[in-house]
């Protein structure tokens, strides 16, 4: 046995708690090396910690070795960064939004490219340990608060009891986790509950048995939680939380911005150095910001504001970087190409943190040019078939194109519809009235056709029901060899048709009655092409 802390709140009960211990280990046989002990110490080094005073810090030689980690030059030096830092991540917010450009070399299949991105995430982990940063130890006597925050980066939460020396709220274990390329898909309600089930995993030994709070900026999850309804994924997640006893509480973000940090970049898009320059020599060339700077500088304005040399446009209390027009095609297609969000959503992630007059116009052209949702978003269903040109004979009644036209005025014989035959060759049309559009009507009209002119080889239709029907195939194949199986084209010579005979003309109640019963109205209307 090894690394054994006793911790007490005063010397007596420390006295006391090690006369326990130390019958305790005589009663078992254990051997005790006091050359290696330590009592009633007020500060110690436990597991890569320093313990003090009810506080907690990463170990000076652990930090150490963090600050002093020479440049990654390989996937197997990335693996061991992480690992080294991750010990130390329930003292970072943030840790896994941070590390995300790191961790995302680790995907199988990966390539080491260790650019601007890469160098940002390692010296900010190297930094951030390099400030000492500090925990309290946990009282489970002491009221006690989860905040959880959820993006679609990240989910993060922090562990907050109260303390009994200034009756304030301290940190004791932050929580980040990198979401999945699953859970990117999630809904912003369903990424809060998950925020919540992931800090309870991770909080499950502090806060299993005792009463909490929970506390998060999403109003929804309050309200849905108390349903008796709940979505399936939801619904998975509820037993888990059964195991606690808590209350949710609803806080609005502005009160938030400690826990919102942890599942969120610092900004939507970070501006690393190289990217601050490319933001501050864009800003210098378009003509509308230098101007708005020029201004500022003898005239302060409520909306506008310089930091760091760029020019932030305040909107609702938030400063929101002034894209420059070159910049602004790519800051929409970054934004869109996080989970092809649709345009509310993409503009809404751009306005967090960016400023662009007219902003929907051109999140919408984005993503109308956007490939992947072009393809992604194209018909459903059965496609449309491949045109095949029909081959053109040279005889004059060797391939009829028929179709129905109406229905129109009913005449005095009942007459509703037109039963239309155009010879392709001459375009020479025939034109029969009809009650209906049936196959029986259809055949009959084309037996009159055939004791006329004989029969076609080839009968072009579309798909209406008389011309799918069996009984009109078998008309066809008990006719001559001249006359070949149905086929199911396009009939652009019915379309013409159609659009040349005016359509005062086809409403007019004496149309049908000019045609013959038996014979036949010639129409010259399509002219050969």
């Amino acid at each position: 046995m090894d690394d054994v802390v006793i911790p007490a709140a005063n010397e007596s009960q420390a006295l006391e708690y090690l006369k326990i211990v130390l019958e305790v280990a005589y009663d078992y046989g254990l051997e005790i090396n006091f050359e290696k002990c330590q009592f009633l110490h007020n500060t110690i080094e436990f597991l890569g910690h320093i313990i003090e005073n009810g506080r907690l810090f990463p170990s000076p030689s652990k930090t150490k070795a963090v600050i002093n980690y020479p440049d990654l030059k390989n996937i197997k030096d990335v693996r061991r960064f992480l690992s080294l830092t991750g010990y130390f991540r329930k003292f970072l917010p943030s840790y896994s939004t941070i590390a995300k450009p790191l961790s995302d070399l680790l995907r199988k299949d990966s390539l080491f490219q260790f650019y601007a991105e890469q160098q940002t995430a390692f010296q900010k982990l190297k930094y951030l340990l390099s400030q000492q940063p500090v925990l309290s130890i946990f009282n489970q006597n002491s009221p006690t608060e989860i905040h959880t925050d959820a993006s679609i980066d990240g989910l993060g939460a922090v562990l907050l009891p109260k303390s009994i020396h200034d009756n304030q709220f301290h940190p004791v274990f932050y929580m980040s986790k990198k979401t999945s390329d699953h859970e990117r898909k999630y809904t912003s309600f369903e990424l809060e509950v998950l925020a919540v089930v992931e800090a309870l995993k991770k909080f499950r030994i502090y806060v299993l048995g005792t009463s909490f709070k929970i506390i998060t900026d999403c109003d929804a999850l309050v309200k849905t939680l108390s349903k008796n309804e709940l979505n399936p994924r939801i619904a998975r997640w509820a037993p888990y939380l059964e195991e606690f006893i808590y209350t949710i509480e609803h806080r609005t973000r502005s009160k938030m911005a400690h826990v919102d940090a942890l599942s969120r970049p610092p900004h939507c898009m970070l501006i690393q150095n190289s990217v601050h320059l490319q933001f501050l020599k864009a800003q210098q060339a378009d003509d509308q910001i230098t101007t708005i700077k020029m201004l500022l500088e003898t005239t302060p304005h409520d909306n506008y504001i310089v930091k760091n040399k760029l020019l932030y446009k305040t909107v609702n209390g938030t400063d929101l970087l002034v894209v420059p027009d070159e910049m602004q095609a790519n800051i929409n297609k970054t934004a869109h190409e996080r989970g092809h969000f649709a345009v509310l959503r993409t503009q809404d992630l751009v306005s967090k943190d960016f400023f662009i007059p007219r902003l929907k116009d051109k999140v919408e052209k984005c993503i109308q040019n956007c490939v992947t949702c072009i393809l992604t978003n194209r018909k459903r269903g059965k496609q449309d078939g491949t045109l095949n040109p029909i081959e053109k004979n040279d005889l004059p009644l060797h391939t009829f194109h028929v179709d129905h036209l109406g229905p129109l005025a009913t005449t005095s014989k009942k007459y509703k519809h037109v039963f239309a035959v155009i010879d392709a060759f001459s375009k020479f049309t025939w034109l029969y009235p009809t009650r209906s559009t049936d196959a029986a009507e259809v055949i009959n009209r084309l037996e009159n056709q055939r004791h006329v002119f004989g029969n076609p080889a080839r009968i072009i239709t579309d798909k209406g029901s008389a011309f799918t029907s069996s009984a009109f195939e078998d008309y066809c194949k008990s006719k001559t060899s001249f006359i070949s199986p149905l086929q199911l084209v396009s009939q652009d010579l019915m379309a013409k048709l159609k659009n040349k005979i005016p359509p005062s003309f086809l409403c007019c109640q004496n149309f049908l009655s000019t045609i013959p019963r038996n014979g036949i109205l010639t129409y010259p209307t399509c002219k050969k092409s």
